[in-house]
């Protein structure tokens, strides 16, 4: 449920495979509490609070058991869904934003469009499968299922890199600072939806 002075929403999404609590607030300072039970996924969604300044509870009981995959998925979807909510009907934002972002060795662009249509531009390879026990696809089926259901257009292009970590890790903190910025008031028009048709709702 939304909040109606601020910016803020809360998703609850059960299934057979994992249960999942999110809690967002738009206009926040980066604040985070994560309890996925996927260590190095943990680390990830702080880097996403943190650098997006959007206070993010993310709480997870999935079937580890198996493997990481329903739980990184179910958690990009009710992400995405509570971006969504708190966002509204996006009167007032930036909506565009884009950023090459280093790290090291490495350097990730992100370009985001808070659109209502959601698409996601995948350009990323890592040299290796797994990062720890984390399985290094998983970064683009999180990403692919935010953007379906925060309703962002993102593209994601990795430049170059050597260490898979710093990869995943550039690839987080880059779409953080383009969220950031994209959902970041426009002061030239607050009270205005960024569109000629009137609408980013999809």
């Amino acid at each position: 449920m939304a909040s109606s002075t601020t910016r803020t929403a809360e998703i609850s999404r059960k299934t057979n495979e994992t249960a999942i609590a999110v809690r967002v607030e738009i206009d926040g300072e980066g604040r985070y509490d994560m309890a996925t039970g996927v260590g190095f996924f943990d680390h990830m969604l702080e880097q996403l609070s943190r650098h997006s300044l959007i206070d993010m509870t993310v709480k997870a009981d999935g079937d580890l058991h198996i493997d990481d995959h329903h739980t990184v998925e179910d958690c990009g979807i009710a992400l995405g869904k509570a971006i969504s909510e708190a966002l509204g009907d996006r009167r007032g934002i930036t909506r565009y934003a884009s950023l090459d972002l280093a790290m090291d060795e490495c350097l990730t662009r992100a370009a985001i469009d808070v659109s209502g249509r959601p698409f996601l531009v995948w350009d990323v390879e890592f040299p290796t499968q797994k990062i720890g026990t984390f399985d290094t696809e998983l970064v683009r089926e999180f990403f692919q299922a935010l953007s379906q259901n925060a309703g962002i257009t993102l593209h994601v292009t990795n430049h170059y890199g050597a260490n898979s970590h710093h990869i995943a890790e550039t690839c987080f903190k880059a779409v953080a600072r383009v969220l950031r910025t994209a959902c970041e008031a426009d002061p030239r028009q607050l009270d205005a939806v960024p569109s000629t048709k009137g609408s980013l709702k999809g």
